[in-house]
């Protein structure tokens, strides 16, 4: 059996920005520990809640040596390293490696896709070149592909790839994946509104966008579930499904970015092309926010 990466809640971290534009590393550095000290299981940064589509090259790797650094050791770093080529994944995985990562996690092909063969082969490709655990992503309304169980299965016959990160809000997916990969693959939501659904299915966890403004809440979710107070878990998963929502009613990380700051924790705008929230979508999140006393006193 594989060695798994994490258990519980990782937190999909943003990447905090200055008005011009340039990442707020200081900033970044207190959001990471924040987490950690409200019981956040594992850090994933450069992701897609992170920007990582608009990072340079120097800019990504910088931001994975900075989370990295500021965690030292207390908790596993999962260093996004996806891209839509082969080779510049490779590269960038090994940069991961270097820069201290503890675990890839590695979107599938988006833009010019692929087969599910081709998905197969790129994710090899990838896996053959670090000694890193790899954690495949599956998320379809981004990419347009969907990485399906019989793929799943062949690559989980690879030793380091351990997990996927399910996206594709697909729950008979999810349990043809747990059924075709058994403990050769483990399972994480990637959808916060689906964290219990998933941990049924013998899921691992969650990446989870909800646990940068509530990662204690995100992190008992999963506690809870696991120590087998499973309607305590349930309440709690219902309890926060308004603000999920609301998180994910306009492209992420713009709400959330947005939550941060109505919490006095401002990470500064997202990069173009991403503009802010329009007055709506900010006043609902508000409301709900305040509802549930995360607003800043």
């Amino acid at each position: 059996m594989k060695k798994t990466i994490f258990t519980g809640a990782g937190v999909a971290i943003v990447t905090p920005m200055r008005g011009d534009g340039a990442i707020d590393y200081e900033r970044l550095r207190e959001l990471i520990n924040l987490q950690i000290a409200e019981g956040t299981d594992a850090i994933v940064i450069c992701g897609t809640t992170g920007e990582s589509s608009t990072m340079s090259d120097e800019e990504h790797v910088q931001t994975i040596r900075c989370a990295v650094e500021c965690v030292r050791g207390r908790a596993p770093v999962i260093a996004g390293a996806g891209s839509n080529d082969t080779a510049y994944s490779v590269w960038m995985s090994k940069q991961a490696k270097e820069a201290g990562a503890d675990a890839l996690l590695q979107v599938t092909p988006y833009y010019n896709k692929t087969s599910q063969k081709g998905l197969i082969r790129h994710f090899q490709t990838i896996a053959d070149a670090t000694d890193l655990p790899v954690m495949l992503y599956n998320v379809p309304s981004r990419t347009g592909m969907n990485l399906l169980p019989a793929a799943l299965k062949e690559l989980s016959r690879h030793p380091n790839i351990v997990a996927v990160k399910e996206a594709s809000g697909n729950i008979v997916q999810i349990a043809e994946i747990a059924a075709e990969c058994g403990e050769e693959l483990d399972i994480y939501s990637g959808n916060d509104d689906q964290i219990v659904p998933i941990l049924s299915l013998g899921g691992k966890g969650v990446i989870s966008v909800l646990s940068n403004i509530c990662p204690k809440q995100t992190h008992d979710i999963c506690r809870l579930f696991f120590e087998g107070n499973v309607q305590e878990s349930l309440a709690l998963q219902l309890k926060y499904l308004p603000l999920i929502k609301a998180l994910f009613s306009d492209v992420n990380p713009i709400p959330v970015k947005e939550a941060l700051a109505l919490m006095g924790m401002p990470c500064g705008p997202c990069r173009m092309p991403l503009v802010e929230m329009d007055t709506d979508g900010r006043s609902r999140l508000a409301e709900i926010m305040g509802e549930l006393g995360l607003l800043q006193n």
